[in-house]
């Protein structure tokens, strides 16, 4: 019988080698791995979250704002938005003081208010003084109404509704809290208001109806008490982390689009570094108004001339106690 010959071994060699270079490679992997991408993923990790404070470096000193909102649609358009049409009027006025050692304090101007200004016989809105002489007019009559230093206010920001509705909208929406529905329609101006009551997010559009919304039993106090509302909702949207890295490409943005201002960049990030830090402490102040001499409407006619209450407090603005001399 034919002899079988014996079952040849394996060749380990090259597998042996082939299964080497495979763990060297898995290694080597793995080291690459750890340094793109190291142990502990990176999706779980907690992104750095900004505050107010890395904005830019506070003012040293208290700093006082007038921020003037114009019935027009951009500062330097020759008509208004507003009936009668002409030339913009300020619409809205706030005194911003920002006060690096205490709280952020507003106090609410009203346009309608009764100035006499040297010359002229009678009185007149202080919110016409802009279309009058603009923002150096109308910041002397602040200064004097309300007994700022010489020189203050020291800064300014002129802003016109589309202005404001970019404002909110690059924020993508701020949340606010009115009261009551409010309802109101124009035909004039071709201008809605349609706003439910409740908590809500609100688009641009939306918050111009409420900032210009008047309660026909109390429309400037009404008007103001939005105004306020908004100025808090705009405070608690931009003191977010995730508002906070895109606030500079914001500003950029609205000076773009014929915002009017003495700030620099970098002096806007300082006053919001001290402004957004005190956001949920902002004090607000409202000139109390004597009663009208006769009946307001909120429905197109032109709102009685309003004075100073008598039993007004003296300064009509106190200045905080921790606040220290303005630059």
């Amino acid at each position: 019988m034919a002899r079988r010959s014996a079952p040849s071994q394996p060749r380990r060699g090259p597998t042996l080698l082939r299964l080497g270079a495979l763990a060297v490679g898995m290694a080597m992997g793995a080291g690459l791995i750890g340094v793109l991408w190291p142990i502990g993923d990176r999706a779980t990790e907690p992104l750095q979250q900004l505050t107010p404070a890395d904005l830019a470096k506070p003012p040293s000193r208290s700093i006082t704002l007038l921020v003037i909102g114009l019935d027009s649609e951009r500062p330097g358009d020759p008509l208004n938005k507003a009936a009668p049409r002409g030339a913009a009027n300020a619409d809205a006025l706030l005194l911003v003081r920002v006060n690096p050692q205490g709280p952020l304090q507003v106090l609410s101007l009203p346009p309608n208010l009764a100035v006499q200004l040297p010359g002229q016989k009678r009185p007149q809105s202080l919110g016409s003084l802009y279309r009058i002489g603009g923002v150096a007019l109308t910041a002397d009559a602040v200064s004097n109404l309300v007994g700022l230093d010489s020189g203050q206010p020291a800064r300014f920001l002129v802003l016109g509704r589309s202005n404001l509705r970019s404002l909110v909208d690059g924020l993508g929406s701020i949340a606010a809290n009115p009261t009551l529905a409010l309802r109101y329609n124009d035909k004039s101006q071709r201008f809605s208001i349609n706003l439910q009551g409740g908590l809500q997010r609100l688009k641009g559009n939306q918050v111009e109806q409420l900032v210009r919304y008047r309660d026909p039993d109390r429309p400037e106090e009404s008007r103001q008490d939005n105004q306020q509302l908004v100025v808090r909702s705009l405070l608690r949207e931009l003191a977010l982390p995730e508002q906070l890295g895109q606030l500079a490409n914001l500003l950029k943005s609205l000076n773009n689009q014929g915002v009017v201002t003495n700030l620099s960049q970098p002096e806007t990030l300082s006053l919001l570094a001290a402004g957004l830090d005190q956001a949920e402490s902002v004090q607000f102040t409202s000139l109390p108004l004597a009663p009208a001499p006769e009946p307001n409407s909120s429905r197109g006619g032109k709102l009685s001339l309003r004075e100073i209450s008598s039993s007004a407090p003296e300064p009509l603005w106190p200045v905080a106690a921790s606040s220290t001399a303005e630059q």
